[in-house]
């Protein structure tokens, strides 16, 4: 069995699922437009430039979540799912998961965004395993506005494959072929611990250092 890893944000999805959903509840009324789309652009663009500090965008993300009862929440997902995800999966990145999948090889979707955005987004892709930013909830399912644990971003994404490989009771370096593919040089720390990095739809700064390292580049979005 080998090991087969994805980045989710313009690497199988040609959108950014945690910007997307900010200006869904711009647009669809649900927070105050003007300051949210200024905040959301902001951090969207530090994100981009890799200056992003992730604690503070995930708790300003995860503060949005847990303004609204659970069960509002969820009607809204499935809103932002059947209007913006399901129309942006494409039959290319769909493709290459199930290239994957049918090999057996262990598949995980390795995300920044939060677990509670991606949850469905990893099972419209068909993909079990989702190593996420966990928010805080109640009782009552309630999102607390917190992080638990630390965040998956940069280096963080490296710590918490680590993590998730321990629990299953495997080691990065106990496959033969480790893949993972992303688009965004905020994932050269796990791009480079594997055995096949894959550049995906890469940003200008990824593109270069794959090419310096000889690391292979793929479209899946070419349309």
């Amino acid at each position: 069995m080998n090991l087969a890893l994805f980045d989710l944000d313009h690497t199988l999805l040609p959108l950014d699922s945690d910007y997307e959903w900010g200006q869904f509840l711009v647009r669809t009324g649900a927070v105050d437009a003007a300051e949210f789309d200024r905040r959301n652009k902001e951090f969207f663009a530090q994100y981009q430039a890799g200056t992003l500090d992730p604690v503070q965008y995930l708790e300003f993300a995860l503060g949005t979540l847990a303004r609204f009862p659970r069960p509002q929440l969820d009607a809204m997902h499935r809103q932002f799912m059947d209007e913006v995800i399901q129309p942006a999966i494409r039959p290319s990145a769909l493709a290459l998961l199930r290239r994957h999948q049918d090999a057996g090889d262990l598949t995980a979707i390795v995300t920044a965004t939060n677990e509670y955005v991606t949850s469905p987004i990893a099972r419209a892709l068909g993909v079990e395993h989702l190593i996420a930013a966990k928010p805080e909830t109640d009782a009552a399912g309630n999102l607390t506005g917190k992080l638990l644990g630390t965040p998956t971003q940069g280096a963080g994404k490296v710590a918490h494959t680590r993590a998730w490989l321990e629990k299953l009771g495997h080691t990065l370096e106990g496959f033969e072929r480790s893949h993972f593919y992303s688009d965004s040089h905020n994932d050269i720390p796990l791009l480079s611990v594997v055995t096949h990095p894959v550049a995906t739809n890469p940003n200008a700064t990824l593109k270069t250092h794959a090419a310096a390292h000889g690391w292979p580049s793929i479209e899946l979005f070419n349309d």
